[in-house]
């Protein structure tokens, strides 16, 4: 494995890859030795183990009139690299909408295949909304992306905080799970009768998520504010007729 040309790609090049792999096999040395391990002059080496320092690779431990720097563990790359997407994960949803209403254009994006609707269906989840609103059609749910995979987003949309307020159909339920509650910030209600809710449809920021059944398999994600704010008022006006958090009996040979 090239350790240098992988390390590039993240940043560490040049002064700063000499200095910081010389630091890690050393384990703890001043700044003198490493310096000279490195084969650079010690201001040089100084300044660019202070970058090192500022990414929280090395730290400087001062011990009498001598310092010297010692690695940090290299699991702090992962961890680096994780703080890094996290952050873009959460000021992708502002970049896009900067984007798109810049351009004044909607986007539609199609996913088709499993893949496609586990991509849409995680998507939601980048909205910057608190409150996402959603139909689920339970009997296609179950089908793709499958419980597995809706109980591991559903666990991580409360783990962000974010309230889903819900409308189901009874038609479509096949097992009496996923009620209102307060610890899982969720708010469930049934639609009328009348209405059969067979798509699964989601709210967010300025897109709306549709899945289809296992049958059409495709996820697909409108990027339009016109048509997300068209789509919540549709969904609230839905909301005021269902009825509140009752979950009826569910058959348990519906198929």
């Amino acid at each position: 494995m090239d350790i240098e040309e992988k390390l590039a790609q993240i940043g560490i090049t040049g002064t700063l890859y000499k200095l910081f792999l010389t630091t890690v096999r050393l384990g703890g040395a001043s700044v003198t030795d490493v310096a000279a391990e490195a084969g650079l002059a010690r201001t040089t080496a100084h300044d660019a183990l202070a970058k090192l320092e500022a990414e929280g690779l090395v730290k400087f431990v001062d011990q009498g009139k001598r310092r010297f720097v010692v690695a940090q563990d290299p699991g702090i790359l992962l961890e680096r690299i994780e703080a890094r997407r996290q952050m873009l994960t959460d000021v992708m949803p502002v970049l896009r909408s900067m984007y798109h209403h810049e351009s004044g254009q909607p986007n539609v994006r199609f996913h088709p295949g499993p893949e496609g609707i586990r991509t849409a269906l995680w998507d939601t989840l980048s909205g910057g909304d608190q409150v996402l609103r959603a139909t689920l059609s339970m009997k296609e749910l179950m089908a793709e992306p499958g419980l597995e995979e809706m109980e591991r987003y559903l666990q991580e949309r409360a783990r962000r905080g974010i309230w889903l307020r819900v409308i189901r159909s009874v038609e479509r339920d096949i097992a009496p799970i996923w009620p209102s509650s307060q610890e899982l910030r969720r708010e469930l209600r049934y639609a009328p009768a009348a209405h059969t809710l067979a798509m699964t449809c989601f709210v967010y920021g300025n897109k709306v998520c549709l899945i289809s059944s296992a049958r059409e398999s495709y996820g697909m994600i409108i990027d339009s504010a016109e048509f997300a704010a068209f789509q919540a008022q549709l969904f609230d006006a839905m909301w005021s007729l269902s009825s509140p958090d009752i979950q009826p009996a569910i058959s348990a040979d519906r198929s």
